[in-house]
């Protein structure tokens, strides 16, 4: 039998104690329930609440807990606790106990209570995947990049297909082995297929000895991911298969708002994205998430998933929805980065290409999901470009933060590189090298004789198509070349005004 939980008793005295102070200070004649006389009565009170909170077993929380969990293990005790109070005032016909007081506190108590236990059992403490996994990735070591390199061999043992068939069916359903025999042969010995969240059992498996690796874990259970990503990455040949699993973020969104009653379903996801999605992204709350989560179940969203996989050498072949999870088949293509500063917070460092072709850093507010950077060649495949050169339906950009774009505040770190000397007030665009290599060569040379600009000159001519956005930078770039001082002077305010009057916004 589980154990009660110390926290969770000393919350719940709390929750009690608050409760009575808040409706002894509803009005100034209830101050005198805080004197002695009456502090009796709340004494008697607390002990019929531990004794049947502790009866009803409140406080021994298990790791998958049903909804009913609210009523049987909150409401019951409570009204219980109620009923003895209330036979007290009417046997004893006692003078420490007013029924507003007693009412009030077991109404409001039960109250906080229902909300902080349905956050804290369903949404931190039993999720529903208990593997410890961190939210940020630390950067490969000398000694991560040995073991990389390092090839362990052993006997390979044939598993047959009609066993991994049901194996897969036990992990993830009919559907989803539906899914995978359709892309591979479980018959073939080069085809791997695990369930694991530790690269410890990826990388002692022999280099290249599989063409396939399949994993049939969820992602989002997995410690230091890139890791993980980057040891398949090396166990397989070039071109090799990699398949995988998640649950996205919006997945999770509708799994919370389907299992809790509506208001309740809402409170509960906007508790789990605060501590989930906003707490790891801040130093000084970023303690706070790995108190309470203790690292479990990340929430992962498809762009960061693609981009982690892309920035450790896999290209994307193949995305699916299948029974309740997101499926992904990749390709190796390359060497993974080893990207020793990731960005996860707020603010994000972009490499640019700059004056002499030089990579620049650029700072911005993030809008983009965390490494969403990466995906630029898959989302340019995927989507056509619309109005002003921007990708069509770029899922990379994070909805919530669609409205720092329009309005420009996620370019207001960009003043540090204008006061570093990086980027000059008015100029083009500083671009991505993949952005950049889209261009034409003539217009590639123009641009590194100059440093780019906060100010591009789209916001002048406001071009459509990419060829029209590369005619309007050729001209700024050759008018600048002659008369420098004077077309920065006419290209600011002809940027402004249509700003200002033409309601040209960023995109």
């Amino acid at each position: 039998m589980k154990k009660p939980k110390t926290g969770l008793i000393i919350i719940d005295l709390i929750i009690l104690s608050g409760s009575y102070v808040f409706m002894a200070g509803m009005k100034p004649v209830m101050v005198s329930y805080l004197s002695p006389k009456y502090l009796i009565g709340f004494g008697i009170t607390l002990f019929l609440w531990l004794f049947s909170s502790f009866y009803f077993k409140k406080y021994q929380i298990t790791r998958k807990e049903k909804p009913t969990f609210l009523i049987q293990n909150i409401v019951y005790p409570n009204i219980i606790a109620l009923a003895f109070v209330t036979f007290i005032i009417y046997a004893f016909n006692t003078t420490f106990y007013s029924r507003m007081m007693v009412l009030g506190t077991f109404g409001v108590a039960t109250v906080v209570e229902m909300l902080f236990f349905s956050i804290y059992t369903y949404l931190l403490v039993s999720p529903e995947y208990s593997a410890a996994t961190a939210f940020l990735e630390k950067p490969p070591t000398a000694a991560d990049l040995r073991l990389l390199k390092k090839t362990v061999t052993h006997s390979h043992l044939h598993v047959d297909a009609e066993s991994l068939r049901e194996a897969i069916v036990d992990e993830c359903g009919e559907k989803a082995e539906a899914f995978i025999n359709g892309y591979v042969n479980l018959e073939d010995d080069r085809t791997l297929i695990t369930s694991t969240i530790t690269r410890f059992n990826i990388l002692r498996q022999p280099d290249y000895r599989y063409d396939t690796i399949i994993n049939m874990r969820r992602v989002n259970d997995v410690r230091y991911l890139n890791k993980f990503f980057e040891a398949v990455n090396h166990k397989l040949p070039q071109h090799g298969t990699f398949i995988g699993c998640a649950e996205t973020s919006e997945m999770r969104k509708r799994r919370i708002l389907r299992k809790y009653p509506p208001v309740l379903n809402r409170i509960a996801y906007l508790g789990d994205y605060i501590i989930k999605r906003v707490f790891p992204k801040f130093y000084p709350t970023r303690g706070i998430y790995f108190i309470l989560t203790r690292g479990n179940n990340r929430v992962l969203t498809r762009a960061e998933i693609l981009g982690r996989l892309y920035s450790c050498g896999f290209g994307i072949t193949e995305e699916s929805y299948v029974n309740g999870l997101y499926f992904f088949v990749t390709k190796r293509i390359k060497e993974p980065s080893f990207d020793l500063n990731p960005t996860y917070g707020p603010f994000v460092t972009l490499r640019r290409v700059g004056k002499d072709s030089k990579l620049i850093k650029v700072y911005k507010l993030r809008t983009m999901y965390p490494f969403a950077e990466y995906l630029q060649d898959y989302v340019h495949k995927m989507n056509s470009l619309e109005n002003g050169g921007k990708f069509k339906d770029d899922f990379r950009v994070a909805t919530s933060r669609a409205i720092l774009r329009k309005l420009w505040i996620d370019e207001l770190p960009m003043l540090i590189n204008l006061f570093r000397g990086d980027l000059k007030l008015v100029g083009v665009r500083p671009l991505s090298q993949h952005y950049f290599d889209l261009y034409s060569k003539e217009l590639q040379e123009k641009r590194i004789k100059f440093k780019p600009g906060l100010i591009p000159p789209y916001y002048a001519d406001m071009p459509e198509t990419l060829d029209e956005i590369q005619a309007t930078e050729m001209r700024y770039l050759d008018s600048y070349e002659k008369h420098p001082l004077r077309t920065q002077w006419r290209y600011f305010w002809k940027a402004l005004k249509n700003i200002l009057f033409k309601r040209a916004r960023s995109a």
